[in-house]
């Protein structure tokens, strides 16, 4: 991290703290300390460096112009991300010093929003209750610096800064070394891809930030082709994991970045730079890009593709991107269970039917992430509704025991473990004409559904900007919370007592679809013993295939079995 052209206060030997500021459009910039100014001087390439005798605590902010500015590069604000920037404290007594994370098939997350759970405190009281489950990671949504206190933190504009409603970055250190002490692994969602709307200054300063000819949803691609720019997001990785002592991130919409060179070097260097810990990279990619899932670079993608498969199974919706698993949902079950992607380069009649993914059979099963909700899932539904509303309890507990017995890792959304029936809806806290503007968006997004089709109903989407949508978003125990608590622990001792000390070395051996809506797969694992689950969503499910298998290690009434033989 060190060197001239590091982003972000850097203190130096000799007492003085270096502050720079990559700003190619800016003439001059103006450093300022709580009203006392110092020019910067011009480097190469656009750089501008000043050094201070200023330690940890002061606050600071750039002048481009007449227009003041955060660092972009901020560990910390006082007063929002138009606020002043805060010369960061790193030290920390950290209480579990030896902790070098977990390995990779040991996984078994669990994501969470701060935000909702009471802040870095707040996640911090609940960890003895998730480990307890048999949980034995966390995924902790977005924390960067973002306009407001509320939102999912996808929208964030200071990547380096935790967002001040959560807590200080000594109270994410805290809950870090509690979970550590509890045996959990912490990942955490970065987001490479864009900046939100409110409280980006780059633009102003340093426009070749962004390719302006290469459209986003958000705008111009950011341009990680240029070199102070990838610096600025492989340093904040290596920050997250280096300062804060994350064990894993979660990349966020890789497919949106669209430069598989740059994210290659950024895995390569993460490796080199943390060798002796268990450090996972785990990628989003509407790409379904096989070629970045290796040892040297990523250890998985978000399999999109499983999720929508069995949500198709289980409610019967087929609408928006639904439609590209309507037809033969079970056989597209089997290659999901079997290959991992769906789509490995096929057409999808959702995008027009241009060809989509590469193929991905010859990968290890524990290179995808399973999951039947997550924050995506369940927030981008019009009314943020959970699967405990929208299938068939015996259904949900049979796809629950596909997703944690199968081999691929299993990702659990929070609030799922209890049955949770209260929404997690889409939250922001922006004023004004964006307010108005993300309001009304939402809105016209539905449109096109036909439960949304009639203008009154679209009157019913939740406003995101209202604190009530964000109060209804923090879960609650659903009316058979206990039951469905026992559930999930027990499935996940037997996944860590029959299938996570085999995992390594496992292989598909093959699935079939055995009825429209039933499925048996088949897995070598790493002693060589064979897993087979069979599965039946079916409304009136035909009996399981049962003939010479031995006692199931779990099974529930018959939908669903999972035996080793």
């Amino acid at each position: 991290m060190g060197g001239l052209n590091a982003w972000g206060p850097q203190p130096l030997d000799d007492g003085t703290t270096r502050f720079r500021l990559w700003a190619p459009g800016a003439p001059q910039v103006t450093l300022d300390f709580d009203g006392t100014q110092l020019p910067m001087t011009p480097q190469d390439d656009g750089w501008h460096v000043a050094d201070h005798a200023v330690g940890a605590g002061a606050r600071y902010r750039f002048h481009v112009g007449d227009t003041p500015v955060p660092d972009p590069a901020s560990r910390r604000q006082h007063g929002g991300v138009h606020g002043w920037s805060i010369v960061p404290d790193h030290s920390h007594d950290w209480r579990v010093p030896e902790w070098r994370g977990r390995a990779w098939h040991e996984m078994v997350i669990m994501e969470l929003h701060a935000g909702v759970l009471g802040g870095f405190s707040g996640v911090t009281q609940r960890l003895p209750a998730i480990a307890a489950l048999g949980v034995t990671a966390i995924q902790l949504m977005p924390i960067n610096a973002f306009a407001g206190d509320r939102g999912w933190g996808y929208d964030g504009v200071l990547p380096y800064a935790v967002h001040e409603a959560y807590g200080s970055p000594a109270e994410l250190r805290t809950l870090i070394d509690a979970a550590h002490e509890l045996g959990l692994s912490v990942f955490l969602d970065v987001v490479y891809n864009h900046f939100g709307p409110d409280g980006n200054y780059l633009g102003l300063y340093a426009d070749r930030f962004f390719h302006r000819d290469v459209a986003t949803p958000w705008g111009g691609a950011v341009a990680v082709d240029e070199k102070p720019v990838a610096r600025f997001f492989i340093d904040n990785a290596l920050m997250w994991l280096r300062d804060y002592r994350f064990d894993g991130l979660r990349f966020d919409a890789v497919h949106a970045i669209d430069n598989p060179a740059f994210l290659d070097a950024m895995a390569a260097e993460i490796r080199e730079a943390l060798p002796d810990r268990h450090v996972h990279l785990v990628l989003e990619n509407e790409h379904n890009d096989a070629a970045r899932l290796h040892a040297d670079g990523y250890d998985a993608q978000w399999n999109d593709d499983f999720h929508n498969v069995m949500h198709v199974l289980l409610t019967g919706e087929t609408s928006a991107y639904y439609a590209d698993f309507a037809d033969r949902p079970a056989e597209r079950l089997a290659r999901a269970l079997s290959e991992g992607f769906i789509y490995q380069g096929d057409p999808s009649p959702n995008q027009d039917g241009r060809p989509r993914g590469t193929p991905s059979g010859h990968l290890s099963p524990t290179r995808f992430v399973s999951f039947l909700q997550n924050h995506d899932q369940v927030g981008n539904r019009a009314l943020g509704d959970r699967l405990t509303l929208l299938t068939d309890p015996a259904k949900l507990r049979a796809a629950t025991a596909l997703m944690l017995l199968a081999p691929q890792i299993p990702l659990l959304f929070m609030g799922e473990e209890e049955g949770s029936e209260s929404p997690f809806l889409f939250f922001t806290d922006f004023h004004d004409d964006l307010a108005d503007a993300v309001r009304e968006g939402r809105r016209r997004e539905f449109a096109k559904f036909p439960a949304f089709a009639d203008p009154a109903a679209r009157e019913r989407i939740p406003d995101p900007n209202a604190p009530e949508t964000f109060q209804a978003s923090l879960p609650q125990p659903g009316p058979d919370a206990l039951v469905w608590r026992a559930f999930y622990q027990a499935l996940l001792r037997r996944r860590r007592e029959h299938i996570i000390p085999h995992l390594p070395g496992a292989v598909a051996l093959g699935a079939e679809a055995i009825g429209d809506a039933a499925v048996i797969a088949r897995w070598q694992l790493g002693d060589g013993s064979r897993l087979t689950i069979a599965i039946d969503l079916a409304d009136a499910p035909a009996a399981l295939p049962d003939a010479g298998r031995p006692a199931p290690i779990f099974a529930t009434d018959d939908r669903f079995a999972a035996w080793i033989g």
